[in-house]
């Protein structure tokens, strides 16, 4: 997320999600807690009502949603070569793939895509999602992404922030949004988040206090990663404040409204940055 140029993720984002997330062995936020797709007071699962909020949650729609992400990153990526402008969390989750023996490199999308498909499987949601729905995502994503945009200048007029200009190409600079969009909520909301705060939950927190802890962590943590490595910015104390906001605004999107929300609103809202 930017301070100077680059959006807060252009080349050296994360991610993560599962609106489930921190609450398998305790309940911790619980569906009951997070929205109407919940589980009956049996504990079965039930599927989620055909509303437009329950639908948008799905894991299955979540992907369709950000399939055109992966898609536009993927394939930009092999188009551009070396040259590409590769994200950050994409760079490290490789890289952890790599360590663990696994180096293919469509490997890390296609655990993208199973793993949201394995997580419809085990919420017993019905196989089925809608295009109109999808439109309405879009739309819900363009308004999330601005009032973000609004919160940035919220904070530049209490605290300004030193924005530079871009210089990167059109082509590259969005096929870096998209990545940073996917793969920064991948890392940080599904992967980062759920973790942190089962960790939390098994010393002893309470389910609210583990969720609350885990989002703060992770969030503190998205917006350390934009200054390490090679393409990091030099650390700013200005920018690092909005972005840990920013990782905040991304987790209550990831909680309330499902992972297509929130991998959308981050793409959307480094694209009006970055090519404003």
């Amino acid at each position: 997320m930017p301070a100077q140029d680059r959006s807060f993720d252009e080349d050296d984002g994360f991610s993560g999600e599962s609106s489930q997330g921190i609450d398998e062995p305790d309940g911790l936020l619980s569906r009951d807690l997070e929205g109407p797709a919940g589980h009956a007071a049996g504990g079965a699962p039930q599927p989620p009502p055909d509303t437009y909020w329950a639908l948008s949650r799905t894991p299955l729609t979540s992907l369709a949603f950000t399939l055109p992400l992966v898609m536009a990153y993927e394939g930009g990526v092999l188009l551009l070569g070396r040259g590409a402008p590769r994200n950050g969390a994409d760079v490290w989750l490789r890289q952890l793939l790599d360590a663990l023996g696994f180096g293919g490199y469509f490997l890390l999308p296609l655990l993208t895509i199973v793993g949201l498909l394995a997580w419809h499987h085990v919420e017993h949601d019905r196989w089925r999602f809608s295009p109109v729905v999808l439109a309405g995502m879009c739309l819900e994503c363009l308004i999330l992404a601005a009032v973000l945009v609004g919160l940035a200048r919220l904070q530049s007029r209490l605290w300004p922030l030193d924005v530079g200009a871009g210089v990167a190409a059109f082509g590259a600079r969005f096929i870096g949004f998209c990545g940073a969009g996917l793969y920064e909520e991948v890392l940080f909301r599904l992967l980062l988040l759920p973790a942190v705060g089962w960790v939390i939950a098994r010393l002893g927190a309470t389910p609210p206090a583990a969720a609350a802890w885990a989002v703060l962590t992770t969030s503190v943590l998205f917006a350390a990663a934009h200054y390490v490595g090679p393409l990091g910015d030099t650390f700013d104390l200005h920018s690092f404040a909005f972005r840990t906001l920013a990782g905040l605004f991304f987790a209550i999107l990831f909680f309330v409204r499902g992972f297509g929300i929130a991998a959308g609103t981050h793409a959307v809202y480094d694209m009006i940055v970055g090519f404003r």
